[in-house]
C-alpha cells in the first residue's frame, strides 16, 4: 500500500509541472514573439484599374510655382503644384468601373517662395494662369451707389475689395459696416485721399496709420492691402506699407468709371481686356453701379471666378 502511495505522489508531481510550466516556453531563446497567422496582413495585388492611375498620374501632375517679381507686373504670386492622389481616385475609378480622368483627384503642394517672402513692390494682378478676376472698389465718395452695389453683389454671390479713405470712413462709418458685415474685404485708400508719390516717409506712414486705425475701430480688423490713391506711389510708399505688413494694390484693367462712360462702352472694355488674374478697379459711381451686373454676369459667362484680392491672390488653383 505505502509501495502505491509513493507512486500516486510522483504522479501528482508531474502532473504539478505540466500545469505550472508551458511547454512552449524556451528558457535559452530570448526576445521571441509568437505571431497568430491570422493576424498577418496580407497586401492584396494591384489590379490593372490602380496600376494603370499609378502609370498616367505623371501626365496631370503639376509642379508649384513660386511666387515671383515680374519686370513689368511687379509682385507675382505663386501658384500650388497638382499631385494626383492615386488612392481616392482608385476608388472613385472602382465604382464608376473604368478609367476616367475626369474623376481623378488631386492633392495641392504649397510654393517654396510665397509672396510675402518677396522684397517690398506693388501688385498689379494675380497669376497670370488663375481662372479668376476681382473687383477692387475705392471709395472716396458715391455713397449714394453703394447700397445698391451691395446688393447686386449679394444677388450673384460676389465678394469684392474696397479700399476706404479714412476720411470718408469717419463720415460715413455705418456704410463701412454694411460693407464688413456683407462679407467683403476692406482695404485702406489713405486718409484724405492725397498723391502719395509727393509724401515723406513719415507723412505717407501717417496717412496709412490713421486710416487702419479708423478702420479697425468700425470693423475690428487691421486692412492688409493698400491702395494708393489714383494709383500714384513712390519706392518709400511701397516700403511703408510694407514695414506695417501691407501689401501695395494696383490694377491691371480700368473700367474708367470716373468719366462717366455709358455701360455699353464699358462693359466693351470689360470683354475686350479681361484676363486670368485681372485686378478691375472701379469706384461707386452712376456707371460702375448700372453696369455691375453686365460685367458680373459677362465675366462669369467667359469662365471666370470673381473673388476678393485675398483670394486672388492666394496660391490656391
Amino acid at each position: 500500500m505505502k509501495r502505491y502511495l509513493k507512486y500516486a505522489h510522483v504522479l501528482v508531481f508531474l502532473i504539478l509541472i505540466v500545469t505550472v510550466f508551458d511547454i512552449r516556453y524556451n528558457p535559452f531563446q530570448t526576445d521571441t514573439v509568437v505571431v497568430d497567422p491570422s493576424e498577418i496582413e496580407v497586401s492584396a495585388p494591384k489590379d490593372a484599374l490602380y496600376m494603370e492611375i499609378e502609370q498616367k498620374k505623371d501626365t496631370y501632375q503639376e509642379d508649384a510655382e513660386n511666387a515671383y517679381i515680374d519686370e513689368v507686373w511687379k509682385k507675382t504670386p505663386g501658384r500650388n503644384g497638382l499631385t494626383v492622389n492615386v488612392e481616392e481616385s482608385y476608388q472613385k475609378m472602382q465604382e464608376a468601373n473604368k478609367w476616367d480622368e475626369e474623376l481623378l483627384v488631386f492633392d495641392e503642394t504649397s510654393p517654396d517662395i510665397l509672396l510675402e517672402d518677396l522684397e517690398p513692390s506693388p501688385i498689379y494682378r494675380g497669376h497670370p494662369e488663375k481662372e479668376m478676376v476681382s473687383f477692387l472698389i475705392n471709395v472716396s465718395w458715391g455713397e449714394a451707389h453703394i447700397p445698391e452695389m451691395l446688393q447686386i453683389l449679394k444677388d450673384h454671390q460676389v465678394k469684392a475689395t474696397f479700399f476706404i479713405e479714412g476720411k470718408w470712413a469717419q463720415n460715413n462709418s455705418s456704410l463701412v459696416k454694411m460693407i464688413e458685415e456683407e462679407g467683403h474685404v476692406i482695404g485702406n485708400h489713405a486718409y484724405d485721399h492725397p498723391d502719395m508719390a509727393t509724401l515723406d516717409k513719415n507723412n505717407a506712414r501717417t496717412q496709412i496709420e490713421e486710416t487702419n486705425q479708423i478702420l479697425k475701430t468700425i470693423t475690428g480688423d487691421d486692412p492688409k492691402w493698400f491702395a494708393p490713391p489714383s494709383g500714384s506711389f513712390n519706392d518709400e510708399t511701397v516700403e511703408t506699407a510694407a514695414e506695417l505688413n501691407m501689401e501695395t494694390i494696383l490694377w491691371s484693367l480700368d473700367t474708367i468709371d470716373w468719366k462717366n462712360p455709358s455701360v455699353s462702352v464699358m462693359v466693351n472694355r470689360i470683354e475686350k481686356n479681361a484676363h486670368p488674374g485681372a485686378m478691375i478697379l472701379m469706384h461707386p459711381t452712376a456707371s460702375s453701379t448700372s453696369g455691375l451686373e453686365q460685367m458680373i454676369t459677362l465675366l462669369k459667362e467667359k469662365g471666370y471666378k470673381i473673388g476678393t484680392v485675398e483670394s486672388l491672390l492666394s496660391e490656391s488653383r
